[in-house]
């Protein structure tokens, strides 16, 4: 029987109309308004962005934050931005996407049972939300793995993501200190349900142009969780 998708419906919805963090409303907003040059006969999205996939997912990928001038432009997590370019990639290769490339939210790309989200949902200056700012994110965080009951493998890019999703997941708590999963890349760590949580750096140009996460690197991430998955 099909599941219904209305809860992830309704549930982006709220996510698109949350008003809780005002330096980060302000922001987007802003950055909505002024554009940058490239961009500058586009209408940018400026709202907070929802997650977006496959309901089925069994396949989480948990990143930072919308980029100012790619999802906070598009609408769509990791679309638009050189960050979105290697992760397309990676995903359509090992056959989680559709296309190897996301460009807008109306391109025709699909997921494939995986699901793309973030630990904040709006653009932060510099690319850091406050932790004030990351708890009132939680609860969509939280909202989404509640909804997506298939999941199996989760992918968090960087070490924030990574603290994001065991908290949102409950497990920052269930878990000792000492004995909660680390972050580093390519760490692998099978939690007491079963979930398969496996880290890897961001794929932002600080750790790409820098050499500090290569194509190589980066492509076995993915490699390993469709090996998790199977086919």
């Amino acid at each position: 029987m099909q599941r219904s998708i209305a809860p992830l419906d309704v549930l982006a919805r709220r996510i698109i109309a949350c008003e809780s963090c005002p330096r980060l409303r302000t922001y987007c907003s802003e950055i909505a308004a002024t554009r940058r040059r490239a961009f500058r006969d586009q209408v940018y999205w400026g709202r907070p962005v929802p997650g977006f996939g496959d309901p089925r997912a069994r396949l989480l990928v948990v990143g930072l934050a919308p980029a100012a001038h790619g999802a906070n432009r598009t609408g769509r997590m990791f679309t638009g931005d050189s960050s979105g370019e290697w992760l397309y990639a990676a995903l359509h290769a090992h056959g989680f996407a559709s296309r190897p490339n996301s460009e807008s939210r109306d391109d025709g790309l699909r997921l494939i049972g995986a699901w793309i989200t973030a630990a904040a949902r709006c653009a932060p200056p510099d690319n850091r939300p406050t932790r004030e700012e990351l708890a009132h994110c939680r609860r969509w965080l939280a909202a989404e793995i509640a909804n997506l009951p298939d999941l199996r493998v989760v992918v968090t890019l960087g070490a924030i993501a990574h603290e994001a999703w065991l908290r949102a997941a409950g497990w920052w708590e269930r878990v000792a200190p000492r004995e909660r999963p680390r972050f580093g890349h390519g760490i692998e760590r099978v939690l007491p349900d079963g979930t398969i949580l496996i880290a890897s750096y961001h794929p932002s140009r600080q750790n790409t142009q820098t050499g500090r996460l290569s194509r190589a690197a980066w492509n076995a991430i993915f490699a390993r969780a469709r090996e998790r998955l199977g086919r």
